[in-house]
């Protein structure tokens, strides 16, 4: 039986194959992943900073881990449900507001297909809601987890504000690589935000608790 001499050739794309892929990259419709993507980075940064500036605030007047736990699990559970029903309720607004438009612009005689594509860029409440719940819960989560293992007091508010520096530096890459943006200035926005948050919050919290429940 002859052996067989078939040889796989790789083809090189032409310039055409290339210029066809960056039309499609440039024809594809980003902003139909604005609404999930802002949801998700809005709760992931507002999980992080908030849960992480009332943890810092807590430390820095009482040094007892449990305190900053139930203070971390309790903004957690309270933020989370306010995230998503907000969320809800403001996509919902803007829904109504998109399908009044759709209504008036639409005339008698327009296809099905019209209407068919309209109804798919039509922003969904329950999956903002969904998206934001589960994105701040995903966040808060990471100064829980730094600070549920370290005993010396410091030792864990300088855990706990390194992780969230991280995780912010991974949300706000991921925000901007999804959303084609400058990975490098939206990184440098969400961060900086969350230390003011932090610092803020710690600054704030130490002045009242070393000098004005005392007067």
């Amino acid at each position: 039986m002859a052996a067989s001499n078939d040889v796989h050739i790789p083809i090189p794309k032409t310039e055409t194959d290339q210029n066809c892929q960056e039309h499609e990259d440039a024809d594809f419709d980003y902003s139909q992943r604005a609404q999930w993507l802002r949801a998700a980075v809005l709760g992931a940064n507002d999980g992080l900073v908030s849960i992480a500036s009332l943890m810092m605030g807590v430390g820095a007047v009482k040094t007892d881990v449990k305190a900053m736990i139930l203070t971390g699990f309790a903004g957690l559970v309270a933020g989370a449900c306010s995230m998503a029903i907000g969320e809800f309720v403001s996509v919902y607004s803007q829904l109504d507001i998109e399908v009044a438009q759709m209504k008036r612009e639409r005339g008698r005689d327009d296809g099905g297909d019209k209407e068919e594509t309209e109804n798919e860029k039509l922003p969904n409440p329950v999956q903002a809601a969904m998206a934001s719940a589960m994105a701040f819960t995903i966040g808060a989560i990471v100064p829980l987890l730094a600070a549920a293992f370290i005993r010396d007091h410091k030792v864990r508010l300088v855990v706990v504000a390194v992780a969230v520096s991280l995780a912010l530096v991974v949300y706000g890459g991921v925000g901007a690589v999804l959303g084609r943006t400058p990975v490098v200035r939206s990184i440098a926005r969400v961060v900086v935000g969350g230390w003011m948050a932090m610092a803020i919050t710690f600054g704030l919290t130490k002045l009242i608790g070393s000098r004005g429940l005392q007067m």
